[in-house]
């Protein structure tokens, strides 16, 4: 173990962008058929707006988030197609990433933390059988009502995990969450590939070096 990291009691994973491959263009694509707006507006129309907040936040359901879209968007579709098309963006596990984390099993607890909401969860236990269950805790934001890089949420994990933030480790793959973590005190990595996280682990002593 490299001498200048605190021992980590604790390993905390984002999901999408670290542990799992997320494409917002393919539900786009999903919604495009549906739509009367042309290709570059409904891109320009689809925003990380305040539903969108609201909904990750558990403060907008998903009945309310998707008529939200059905509106701005102009689709002419069922609800259950617009949440299809919501669910599209979540592609496919990042094998040697996930690998990592199942490597740590026995070793030291592994938590999850995600902005997500209720239906990508469902959709993630549908598509991906067993992935949240390799965690000893799942943090979401839609549960929490608050999203990264807001304290509170950070703040909101390790009350529930009982840790100090120097003995937390965090992978994430968006530079404003790895930075309020890290005001916080948590060990915080960047992710921007599998290799990031080997190397943390490896230079903390809780994998061995490659």
């Amino acid at each position: 173990m490299d001498a200048e990291f605190p021992p980590v009691r604790a390993v905390l994973f984002d999901l999408g962008g670290v542990l799992l491959t997320t494409d917002w263009d393919r539900a786009l694509a999903a919604w495009q058929p549906h739509s009367g707006l042309p290709p570059a507006r409904l891109r320009e129309l689809f925003a990380f707006d305040e539903p969108f907040r609201s909904h990750e936040t558990g403060h907008l359901d998903d009945a309310g988030y998707f008529a939200h879209l059905r509106q701005v968007l102009a689709l002419d579709c069922d609800v259950a197609q617009v949440e299809a098309g919501f669910n599209a963006i979540l592609v496919a596990e990042i094998a040697e990433t996930v690998a990592l984390l199942e490597a740590l099993r026995g070793r030291v607890p592994r938590h999850a933390i995600s902005n997500t909401n209720r239906a990508h969860v469902a959709h993630i236990r549908s598509a991906f059988p067993g992935f949240l269950d390799r965690f000893d805790r799942v943090f979401t934001s839609h549960e929490m009502g608050h999203r990264k890089p807001q304290a509170a949420a950070f703040q909101h994990v390790l009350r529930e995990i009982g840790l100090p933030p120097a003995e937390v480790l965090l992978f994430d793959d968006l530079a404003g969450n790895i930075d309020a973590a890290a005001a916080l005190g948590l060990q915080a990595v960047l992710v921007k590939g599998p290799a990031d996280v080997r190397a943390a682990l490896e230079s903390r002593g809780l994998i061995a070096a490659s």
